[in-house]
Parts: C-alpha cells; structure tokens; sequence
C-alpha cells in the first residue's frame, strides 16, 4: 500500500502560492539538473501568465521519503469559487500561505471558511519573512484569530505553522533561523496532514475535475473515496438527478510529477484520471456496476451578477472574428458551463442574446477573454447584480470590501465608499497604511477600483468578498459624466480631435476607423454629445503669412477589459473582437436614440 497524501493550497492572489509549488517541484528532483523550465510553472495559460492569477486549479504530485503527494494548487481570487469549491474535496489537508505583512485577506477567508468546513487539517505557511517590515508573529496571531472566527474545531485550532520565504526557496519551523532549503515545510506535510481514510466497500468516485483531450474526448478527474477501480471495469455512473448509466472504464491515469502516468489499478485515496465514460458531468459519482452508491452531491454557491452576451451587430461585423453567430456563441457558452460550475446561461426573448450568470467582474472577464483569443466577436452589457425576493423584501447582495491605503488618501477612499452606500465597520493603522473595512452593496463595487486608484494615486490595495444578501440599500448615482458619441462613419482626425478636445478627453487616437453610434470619448458634462471626428480640414490654394498651428493631442484614454465592463451605462455596450475591443451604443442612429429616450421617459 503506497503512503499518499492530498493537500490543496490556499492563498491570496500574489502571497506566492503558484512559486512555492515551483519550489517543492524542484526539491523532489522533479526535473533534471540542466532542464529550463522558467518560473511559475502551473500557471500555464497566457492569461494565467499576463495578470499573475491562478483561474483553474491544477493537479501535480511528487514523491517524497516514500509517500506520494498530491498537491491541488487553488485559484485565489473569490471570483473562481466555484472552482475552489469542488477541488476541496479532494483533499484531507490544506496549506494555508499567508503574507508576513499583509495577513490573511478576504479572498483566503473565503476558501478557508469551505476547508474548515470540511474538517481538513490546516498547516499555516507565513510566507515572505524576507520583506522589510514584515511581521510574522502579529500575522499568526491574525490567522489564529480568523480560524476562530470560522468556528474551527479545537483539532484544527491547534495548527502547526512553519516560516521561510519561497522565492529564496527555504522553510523553517522558526523564522529567525534560516534553513538552506524547504525540506521542513514536506516533513510537516508527511507528519501532520492525515493519510486518505480507507473504508472497505465498492467502488465509489466522485468527479470533480475535467479535461479534454481531441484523442479521447472528456476525462473524468476525482478522488477515489471507497474500493479500488481497474481499467476495463464495468462501472455504473450516477447523475445529479438520479439517472443511472452503464459505462466502462477504458483507460486509467494517476499524477505523477507534471503529467500523468497510465496505470492498471488505483486504490481508494489517490487522485485520478479516467477515460472512457460519455455524458458525465462534474458531481456525479462513479460506482460500483452491481451495487452502485452515490456520494453527496456538491454544494456550489450562487452566482450574484448577470451580463448580457449578444453577436457582434456592429458595422465593423466579422471583420476581425472567426466565430460571429448565434449558433457559434451559444454552442462556446455551454462548453463553458461544462467545466465552470458556478456559471449559468439563460435564453432571452432574442435568439442572438443569452443572460449569462457568474460570481462577480473578474470571473466574467476572464471568459470574455477566452473567448476573444479563441477567435470570437461578441458584445456584452452592463453587469447587473442578481436582486432576490427573501420573506417578501428585495434583497441585493452585500460585499465586505477591504482597503489598504496611505493616510493621506483614506478621506477620499472613504467618501467614495460612502457615496456608493458603504458603511465603514474598521479602521485602523496597518504599518504605514490605514487598514480601511466596508459592507457595500455589489452594485457600489462595479466601477469603484478605477475611482478609488484615481484619488490615490494607485497606491490602493482592494480586495473584496461576498458576505450576504440583506435588503436593497436604495439608488446609487452612476457615472456623472456623459460621453462623445461618433455622428459619422470613417476614420478619426487629429484636425477634428485637436478642435474638440475642450468638449472632453478621447478614447480614439487619430486614424481610427469609427463609425456611427460609436462612443468616443468622455463629455465633460454629464449629457452625452454627438460629434463628427472624421472630417478633415478645408484645403484652400491661398497662402498666408501665418502658418497652421501645430497640433497638440492628449493621448487617448484605453480601457482593459473590466474597466470598459464597469464604464458602461443600461443602454451601452462593449464590442470585443480578437484584435479590439469598442464601446458603443446599443442604438446606433441619434434620431432613433432620442425617440427612445422620449418614450422612457
């Protein structure tokens, strides 16, 4: 019987998580002496890479003084909940990486609270003890005090905590006496997370993964939890709804280092990938084939924001994307919700329009990028929060919204917060920042992370995280600005830029193809105005003595693709293409948007 041991690792985006699996790769010899294999070698796709997030959990294992261990590496952000949620099942222990500085965050809070929840064995990792003014005994305490506060068991209480920094690459039990290596921190793993309960019975596996291969279609990736399984098995898949379909395993793989390894049998604890079972989804349970028993179905939290998602019906149409019909979108969209649990896509009165349902911007954000990478157009609205009706009240859901700022600033942080119906519950001194904390409805956060940058100056760090639903805290005011609209079709010129920019600041450089209803810029008021910046200057053949000016244009302002998500009003759109992305409104022809605004109103 193989020694194995299944932990997944929680941190807060950028506390070093996806580094410390690196290290732990290399300490087990994963790689040989001279092989380049760069830095954060789990996040391995370019989004991953770009902003410097985990967005889907990866499996890898290394073996160690005998025992296999199975390291699960979990996306940090609340927004990829749905993501965490299911993986945490897993696993029997986690590792729980935390800043010296900075503490725990409310992004860890949030996976934390689903790993004390189902009784895993906590080890505290203070990570980044090298860092000037770090302090690594006040932040123990911290992670002490919100174990507490998540009602942990007096087991999980008394955790072990190791120090080191992983970016140097050691680990120790004390952090004044540095170690040359991370040898500690894999002792700790072995010693104190427990091995996989083994309990005698018939096969039973739930799936809580997936992949995809253009060889053998869909793997199913899970954790055994009772028996062993073999390949050529017949086996009995149980669905969500109590459908039960024969099937056979055809192919079986475990982890091993960064791949997988094909193997004839796998007993009860290890992690594994099966191939060879059709019509699966992630939750069902693979049981025996003479008696089968299902395992509880998975719990996954709702989802508190919709967009909508429509085809590209711009006049720049099909110029840049692959993909631009109906048929093509909603096709993508259900392929999503395959392997995205906390996703959810919903028909609308237009067949070229689907409602689709996720946990917050970011998580949106990141499909909307998929997508245009894979070579898709599409438009997408305003992001809406979810209202529920609770006992009879309308209830919108409530944020916890954390700001670490300089003191100088924190008047300006607050007075924002407030003006979107935040209530400030803490504020204290946090090192050379004030520690600000606020209960916001998720309306009040759509929009706020560019307000709050702008008045800080960019030294604001926000993190945020779904507390509830409570009762609908009124209007909150909208973008106070209006903007500049295109009254023609053709490309930008610096003569017309250069005359209107008194009327506000520009989105468009010149030499940009434009065309109507397409917007342009920011007013400097807060009515909208429709300009035509596609004219040239009138060439005459007189000569004067004066020469032309010479023209002097701000640069454009460009927008990344949550900002133009949280820029845009009710009746505005954001065009995403694979080469560019524009804002617009919905109703391209003034006249037409006039009559509509009349009969609103």
């Amino acid at each position: 019987m193989q020694n194995i041991r299944n932990i997944a690792i929680i941190a807060h985006v950028d506390h070093g998580k996806t580094t410390l699996v690196d290290k732990i790769l290399h300490t087990c010899s994963l790689f040989r002496d001279n092989q380049e294999t760069g830095e954060l070698i789990l996040d391995n796709n370019d989004l991953e890479r770009e902003r410097g997030i985990t967005i889907v959990s990866k499996n890898v294992s290394v073996n160690y003084k005998g025992t296999k261990i199975n390291i699960i590496d979990t996306p940090g952000h609340a927004d990829f909940g749905g993501e965490v949620e299911r993986v945490l099942k897993m696993a029997d222990g986690v590792l729980l990486l935390v800043d010296a500085f900075e503490g725990p965050m409310p992004q860890t809070r949030f996976v934390t609270q689903k790993a004390l929840a189902l009784g895993l064995k906590p080890i505290v990792v203070i990570n980044k003890v090298d860092k000037e003014n770090c302090r690594p005994d006040e932040v123990h305490e911290k992670v002490f005090e919100l174990f507490f506060n998540l009602e942990a068991t007096e087991e999980q209480l008394d955790f072990p905590t190791i120090y080191g920094s992983s970016k140097q690459g050691w680990m120790s039990t004390d952090y004044t006496q540095k170690t040359e290596d991370i040898l500690p921190l894999l002792d700790a793993v072995i010693e104190h997370i427990p091995a996989p309960p083994v309990s005698e019975g018939t096969l039973q596996m739930q799936i809580t993964s997936l992949d995809f291969s253009k060889f053998v279609g869909r793997i199913a990736i899970g954790r055994i939890a009772r028996g062993t399984v073999t390949e050529n098995q017949p086996v009995t898949l149980m669905k969500k709804d109590g459908k039960l379909v024969r099937s056979r395993i055809k192919e079986l793989y475990t982890f091993e280092g960064l791949g997988r390894i094909r193997v004839e049998s796998v007993k009860a604890g290890d992690i594994c990938a099966v191939v060879g079972i059709d019509g699966f989804d992630i939750g069902d349970t693979i049981a025996d084939f003479e008696n089968p028993e299902a395992l509880p179905v998975m719990h996954i939290d709702e989802p508190t924001m919709n967009m909508l998602f429509t085809i590209n019906n711009s006049p720049f149409f099909g110029k840049e994307g692959k993909f631009v019909t109906s048929r093509h979108l909603i096709e993508r969209l259900e392929k999503e919700m395959e392997k995205n649990l906390a996703l959810k896509v919903e028909p609308t009165a237009s067949n070229d329009s689907y409602l689709v349902f996720g946990r917050g911007i970011l998580h949106l954000s990141v499909l909307i990028e998929t997508m245009r990478r894979e070579g898709y157009e599409l438009q997408v609205g305003q992001p809406q929060v979810i209202i529920k009706e609770i006992d009879g009240v309308k209830c919108e859901p409530i944020e916890t919204l954390i700001v670490d700022v300089p003191a100088e600033t924190a008047g300006k942080v607050i007075e924002l917060a407030t003006m979107r119906k935040g209530e400030l519950l803490i504020m204290e001194p946090k090192g050379d920042l004030q520690h600000l904390e606020f209960e916001i409805p998720s309306r009040g956060i759509i929009g706020l992370r560019n307000s709050v940058l702008t008045a800080t100056a960019g030294e604001a760090i926000m993190a945020h995280r779904f507390k509830s639903y409570e009762p609908w805290k009124g209007e909150i005011s909208q973008r106070s600005a209006g903007v500049l609209v295109s009254m023609d079709k053709g490309s930008s010129t610096a003569y017309r830029i250069d005359k209107l920019q008194d009327r506000g600041i520009f989105f468009v450089d010149p030499g940009e193809e434009v065309y109507e209803g397409m917007i342009i810029g920011e007013h400097s008021r807060d009515s909208d105005l429709t300009v035509n910046i596609t004219e040239g200057k009138q060439l005459t053949n007189f000569r004067t003595t004066s020469k032309d000016d010479a023209t002097r244009i701000a640069p454009a302002t460009k927008f990344s693709l949550e900002e133009a998500m949280e820029y845009i009003q009710s009746d505005e759109y954001v065009e995403v293409t694979p080469q560019s992305m524009r804002l617009r409104k919905i109703i391209l022809k003034e006249n037409e948007r006039q009559v509509a605004a009349k009969k609103k109103g």
